[in-house]
């Protein structure tokens, strides 16, 4: 899981250094493709058709559209905010998936979890506003949380019925194709000391989604998604040595309100979780 935070948040500064000469469709481009095509080299043989085989095909492509729209709005808020803002916004996320919880899922939520939605999203105020001024460059990583929230809950609603490689195949095989039918419009063609870099955001991204995938296999997803929340760490580091980059006192302040309300959201489904599985 801490391969997986440090590997997204070397993606993410690779992405924003991108995105200040080459289109955003571009580089998520090369993120998509070069995931997909390293997943068929990598799991096709293991797996073979069972990458393919599932029972919900309109429900994965959704799902896949979800995530791909959520990183193009968040590459693109790369573009225009610093590192450690777009990503503080963007970890409301788990605070969003408990409010969608509830309406489509039927969840019960505590009074608690609610308390720490309204909190969040106040942090979330003082993240994007310490100064009075607003940038619209401040909802796109909102509007991808909540795209990367409706993600989550659709593969919550089919997680028991759907085999998690045949669901990350069909993530990175929808993403290619739909990122491929726009790409033409915005091509420029990449020099060649950045083709590594472009190639590093796939590799990033499928060995990322590999070490996530492990990490599942070995442990309750209660227990690790709180771990996310060492990718703010990272890229507030790699903001500031790469791009001279760091958050005002009122951003950190917000920052750290935003990780405390969704620590606790975390951790009190760990708590739950952990409650239904006791005899």
């Amino acid at each position: 899981m801490m391969g997986m935070v440090l590997l997204f948040a070397m993606l993410e500064t690779i992405a924003k250094s991108l995105s200040q000469t080459y289109p955003v469709p571009l580089i998520v481009w090369f993120r998509y493709v070069t995931h997909f095509f390293l997943m068929l080299l990598l799991l096709g043989p293991r797996y073979g058709s069972r990458l393919i085989k599932t029972d919900n095909p309109k429900a994965q492509i959704i799902r896949a559209l979800l995530l791909m729209g959520s990183t193009l709005l968040y590459f693109t808020a790369l573009s225009g905010l610093p590192l450690a803002t777009a990503k503080s916004i963007s970890f409301v996320s788990p605070l969003l998936v408990t409010i969608f919880a509830l309406w489509f899922l039927k969840e019960h939520v505590p009074l608690g979890r609610w308390i720490a939605v309204v909190v969040g999203l106040l942090g979330v105020l003082l993240v994007i506003s310490p100064s009075g001024k607003f940038d619209w460059y401040f909802g796109l990583p909102l509007m991808a949380a909540v795209c990367y929230s409706l993600y989550q809950i659709m593969t919550r609603r089919f997680s028991t019925t759907e085999h998690p490689v045949t669901t990350l195949f069909y993530t990175g095989f929808v993403g290619s194709i739909v990122i491929s039918l726009v790409v033409p419009m915005f091509w420029v063609a990449p020099q060649i000391r950045d083709l590594p870099l472009f190639l590093f955001l796939g590799f990033a991204g499928a060995f990322g989604h590999f070490m996530l995938i492990k990490a599942m296999e070995l442990e309750d997803a209660s227990f690790l998604s709180p771990l996310t929340y060492v990718q703010l760490i990272w890229v507030t580091l790699l903001g500031y040595f790469a791009f001279d980059h760091l958050p005002t006192n009122v951003g950190f302040v917000g920052m750290a309100i935003i990780v405390g309300a969704g620590l606790y959201v975390a951790l009190g489904a760990r708590e739950s979780s952990t409650r239904h599985r006791s005899p």
